[in-house]
């Protein structure tokens, strides 16, 4: 069944969607987990008398409306319980993104004033005593994971199992407050506060109200018809808000289950295990699933390879438009369903999508080619535009409209519009509240109609209505003869090659554009293998001759891809290097969602840039690095330029505005 309509005076709260799916789905699974290699699972009515316990629990510890409670680790049910438990006493949760280093986790803290942290397992557990002298207004530590815990100090601290316990036991005492302040709820209370990824800064911690998350989640399950039956794996970060919207608001709006992972280590095999119905990965997932699919396939035999090869070819001539309900010719028909038995099914189902009937990719602009790979399969993937202030959805695709190069039209309630310099604006249900303890940022992305700045630079399309987003405003620019750069969709065509991790162009005010090169160390050391070519390291393996030679012919295929767009054939690479290092988040190089921190790169590489333009055949370079365990230090490196070949285009590109 669909869930059911309501007025939002009856659903003002998560905790009031958790007592009406108890109501509707008491015996359907909420939650499972799988631990110590088996699946556990938790109904919506077992959910609710956890939740409870851990609410009366929080209660006892003094937890205090307004508060804001931490919550740091991988995707685990006690985790979510602890958001809505906190949601229940009238506090307010601030998941942190689990691989954040101890001084980034002590600029949240100190930020949002959290007196109480719900941490995972012992490695959060310490980073959070290491920021303990910085963050002295925390004033006890909740821990999932009991392992390693038993010798250090609990005075300030304790289970989380111990707090459902006491709970459980306070019940008669604390259980009239608890009614009280979760019955006050409105829809105009703060839901949760996410931050940024801080590209271009420090993270700005972004409030999102009641209202926003329930009118959003509500408005994107109808638009794909998500009911209570659907499964999702939640596997991406607590902190990030598109799992808030998917594994909290939507799953608590439609009553479906939502299932975590035992770890990111065997994500793929429970993916495989669960089969979900409702999928959301960001664009480097897909990249990386396409990278291990190749690679297998050239460790294949002859006749399976060059079967995978005749039917992919004739997937991606038909797929898309069968997808899309077009008409298609019998012949080619029968071909595709001979295929779907012998190649894309059994892909898919390895994938773990055989059950997927909605798919979302979003984050990040994704490469066409990876994007109609997929859906050749027949996997209905889809892309959304949306950001942490707009609770995610701004623009999505209808069913039998979907393209590798837009984004979609607004999400119902959504207004988009484009300004006069391409930047992108919106307004909407879903917009947040404001920026924490930062009015000034607050008033300069958001006006006093509501409308939003994006920072992205994008256009309508008169014939479809659909957006097409170019670039990030600031990132979009131009050459010195007056064409277009636009760095990301460059550096997104480079991507879909599985030999190419990342890649940075650059380009804004000068004759020609060049690039940094991240290679994949897991498919490049593949071909390296069965090449018998032998290497030590990620470094001596990146400065291969070979190496080099086989991303200068990616770059030059995705030159002569660009020359046959008008608008942005000014934008193919004349020289790169491949970088010594992967960029890194630890570094700085790179945000915890895996976006490029250009400012930062061009500050640290500027010696590697520079010698990019000035025709140097080879540069040397020292760069700082910091380790797993968070010491500092340094690796040294001559890199080798290479100059690919251009593609002539007659025709002046298109500027921008045209």
């Amino acid at each position: 069944m669909d869930a059911p309509a309501t007025s939002p005076g009856e659903l003002t709260s998560i905790p009031a969607l958790l007592a009406r799916n108890v109501q509707l789905f008491a015996a359907r699974p909420a939650y499972r987990e799988k631990e110590y290699g088996i699946w556990q699972s938790w109904t919506w009515a077992e959910t609710e008398a956890g939740i409870r316990a851990l609410a009366l629990g929080f209660l006892e510890l003094g937890l205090a409306p307004g508060d804001h409670v931490a919550v740091i680790g991988a995707n685990r049910p006690a985790l979510y319980w602890s958001m809505v438990a906190a949601q229940m006493c009238g506090a307010i949760p601030v998941p942190l993104y689990q691989d954040a280093v101890a001084e980034e986790m002590a600029y949240v803290l100190d930020h949002c004033g959290a007196r109480f942290v719900v941490a995972e397992d012992q490695e959060q557990v310490d980073k959070v005593l290491e920021i303990a002298d910085r963050v002295p207004h925390v004033e006890m530590i909740l821990y999932h994971d009991r392992r390693g815990m038993r010798k250090y100090d609990h005075t300030r601290m304790n289970a989380l199992a111990d707090v459902q316990a006491t709970g459980r036991a306070a019940g008669e005492r604390f259980e009239k407050e608890l009614r009280r302040r979760t019955d006050a709820l409105g829809y105009d209370d703060t839901c949760v506060m996410l931050y940024t990824s801080g590209t271009t800064g420090r993270p700005k911690g972004v409030v999102l109200s009641n209202r926003n998350i329930i009118e959003t989640s509500k408005a994107s399950a109808e638009f794909d018809r998500l009911t209570e039956r659907e499964e999702i794996l939640a596997y991406l970060p607590m902190a990030w808000v598109g799992d808030f919207i998917f594994s909290m608001g939507q799953a608590y709006w439609c009553g479906f289950c939502t299932n975590c992972p035992e770890s990111a280590e065997t994500m793929y095999e429970n993916l495989h295990e669960i089969g979900p119905t409702y999928f959301f990965a960001p664009p480097r997932y897909f990249e990386q699933r396409i990278t291990i699919l190749l690679i297998r396939m050239e460790d294949a035999g002859r006749l399976k390879k060059a079967m995978f090869d005749h039917f992919m070819a004739h997937a991606k001539r038909v797929g898309p438009d069968l997808m899309d309900g077009k008409p298609v010719g019998l012949w080619d028909r029968l071909r595709y369903r001979i295929g779907d038995i012998l190649v894309y099914g059994p892909v898919r189902n390895r994938a773990g999508m055989s059950k997927v009937r909605v798919a979302y990719t979003a984050g990040e602009a994704i490469g066409p080619e990876i994007f109609e790979f997929w859906r050749s399969l027949g996997i209905n993937l889809k892309q959304l535009y949306g950001q942490t202030e707009a609770s995610v959805f701004i623009t999505q695709q209808p069913d039998g409209e979907v393209r590798a190069d837009t984004v979609g039209v607004p999400s119902p309630g959504v207004e988009v519009k484009i300004g006069e310099t391409g930047e992108v604006f919106y307004r909407s249900p879903g917009t947040f509240v404001e920026y924490y303890k930062n009015a000034e940022s607050t008033a300069s992305t958001k006006d006093s109609e509501g409308w939003v700045a994006t920072g992205d630079a994008g256009f309508f399309e008169e014939a479809t209505g659909h957006l097409r987003i170019i670039d990030r405003a600031k990132d979009v620019g131009k050459m010195a003869d007056g064409s277009l750069f636009a760095p990301k969709y460059v550096e997104n065509k480079l991507k879909f090659y599985p030999n190419i991790l990342e890649a940075v162009v650059f380009g804004a005010g000068r004759e020609m554009c060049c690039a940094f090169i991240n290679i994949d160390l897991t498919a490049v050391g593949n071909w390296a293998e069965r090449n018998n070519v032998s290497y030590g390291s990620y470094q001596e393996l990146a400065g291969l001759a070979q190496v080099l030679d086989m991303i200068a012919g990616h770059v030059e295929e995705v030159n002569a891809s660009l020359a046959g767009d008008a608008m942005l054939a000014g934008c193919q690479i004349h020289r790169f290097l491949v970088l010594h290092k992967e960029l890194d988040a630890d570094d700085g190089e790179l945000t915890r969602t895996r976006k490029v921190r250009r400012r930062i790169i061009e500050e640290k590489y500027g010696d590697l840039i520079a010698a990019l333009y000035d025709r140097s055949a080879e540069v040397s370079t020292v760069t700082e690095v910091t380790y797993e365990d968070g010491r500092k230090g340094s690796i040294s490196a001559t890199l080798e330029i290479r100059d690919t070949r251009t593609v002539p285009v007659t025709a002046k590109p298109l500027e921008a505005a045209e």
